[in-house]
């Protein structure tokens, strides 16, 4: 205990303690006494508070997280983040590339949801462009159907990293079992696991390649049989539950205040989604509830990503019936990007027969495409807003053009900045141990807080 100024105090510790000036230094004799006068002496001196940092750290937050805890015995008192170990830079580097480059870096941000990044970012340069209602049917389909295998791969990281830091280490492996085939999905059509920029302004890189939509029925037909797994683990689970009821509570009001969206303001009982009350993609055009709870805590987070997972997955199965052949990007060629891309012995690139097609066809046609890639085109001056419900909630970009070929200003509101303000109100009067269960309810991903 460090001394006080109070003389009770000092009078108290007197009793128990006395120090004598040797040779070596200081030497205190601790003797014993009666327990409940050393229980009050504990009691008035009130120096048993201290702070700790949790982290910089991993646990349920995917990237680095510094909590710095307050805390009186196992009571959390105070709550707040540290954050900025991973800034990249990335808004700032978006003004140094032309608008179509702009996805190669966005995708980089919540790196667990690269699709949301790029179609909310390919939105807004799309609104600014005035094309939005040209974007190819068959284009708008593939991006719903990438952004909801996306949603469904980003929940079952949280919900196999959230179930590891509970110990709960078998739904961690169901987990990530199930996001692989997600991750093979993405690769067979984009040619990348993460950081695909396979969403570009005016449609997409490239169509479908063949086998893809057999693949992906198979994996609607697995994905159905593997998900009540999670029900027999997990839902009905006593310890499981007994760990995250009552546990990272906010209630509406709260989330109101803070600006909470996503399955946190739904585990409120509000049922806003972005895909409901503000359709783009089409999104107005397909079947699906909008799961809610009126727990307001880590346990009836996870019921709903788990039936948002569900949920998903009737989308998945919509946009497998409503593609129809079509192109993928836009069809003014001033504002195309070259879509024509073949697999070649390097990787992904662009396809021969198209380079020597546009070479065969015309001079003006070989200085445009190299004007276009080289250059990129002009947006027209302006500003807008625009946003997608990401599985962490509200993703929202607002895009300024000086009438250039690269973006003025583009600037993100990523849900987990957004979300990880809700720390401190959930974590405070609650214990340690529980600080973790809260964290993970929130979902976090550090580079897009970072970015």
């Amino acid at each position: 205990m460090s001394p006080t100024s109070n003389d009770a105090e000092n009078h108290a510790s007197a009793d128990h303690a006395s120090a004598r000036e040797t040779t070596e230094g200081t030497v205190y004799t601790v003797t014993g006494g009666d327990w409940d006068e050393i229980v009050q002496s504990a009691a008035r001196a009130d120096d048993e508070r201290i702070v700790v940092n949790m982290g910089p750290q991993h646990p349920s937050t995917h990237g680095v997280l510094r909590l710095i805890l307050e805390i009186d015995g196992e009571t959390v008192t105070e709550a707040r983040c540290g954050i900025g170990y991973l800034h990249t830079g990335i808004e700032k580097n978006l003004e140094f590339r032309n608008w179509t480059q702009g996805t190669t870096f966005v995708t980089r941000m919540d790196y667990l949801t690269p699709f949301f990044n790029e179609t909310a970012y390919c939105l807004g340069v799309e609104k600014l462009l005035g094309i939005t209602d040209q974007i190819p049917d068959r284009a708008t389909v593939i991006r719903v159907l990438l952004m909801e295998l996306n949603r469904l791969s980003s929940h079952l990281v949280c919900i196999a990293t959230g179930g590891m830091e509970l110990g709960a280490t078998t739904i961690m492996i169901y987990g990530f079992r199930d996001r692989e085939l997600i991750l093979d999905i993405f690769e067979l059509i984009t040619g990348l696991r993460m950081n695909h920029a396979f969403v570009r302004p005016g449609g997409l890189a490239q169509d479908l390649p063949p086998g893809a939509v057999d693949q992906l029925r198979e994996f609607v037909k697995t994905m159905k049989k593997n998900l009540p797994e999670y029900d027999k683990l997990a839902t009905g689970n006593p310890i499981f539950k007994a760990r995250m009821q009552d546990v990272g509570y906010l209630d509406l009001t709260g989330c109101m205040a803070l600006g909470a969206t996503g399955p946190i303001l739904r585990s409120a009982g509000l049922p806003h989604d972005l895909r409901k009350s503000d359709p783009y993609c089409g999104y107005e055009n397909y079947e699906f509830d909008v799961p809610t709870t009126e727990s307001c805590d880590s346990y009836g987070r996870f019921l709903i990503r788990l039936e948002e997972m569900r949920q998903s997955l009737r989308i998945v199965e919509q946009c497998l019936e409503r593609l129809e052949p079509g192109p993928v990007m836009v069809a003014d060629k001033k504002i195309a990007w070259p879509a024509q891309l073949a697999m070649g012995p390097d990787g992904l690139g662009n396809s021969l027969d198209h380079i020597r097609n546009i070479m065969g066809t015309s001079m003006e046609a070989l200085i445009h495409h190299f004007k276009l890639v080289t250059e990129g085109f002009r947006v027209p001056a302006g500003q807008t807003y625009a946003a997608v419900e990401s599985p962490k909630g509200e993703l929202g970009v607002h895009v300024v053009s000086d009438g250039g070929t690269r973006p003025y200003r583009v600037h993100f509101r990523d849900p987990s900045f957004t979300n990880l303000q809700a720390m401190a109100a959930m974590c405070e009067g609650g214990q340690v141990a529980d600080v973790i269960v809260a964290v993970a309810s929130i979902d976090p991903v550090m580079g897009g807080v970072d970015r």
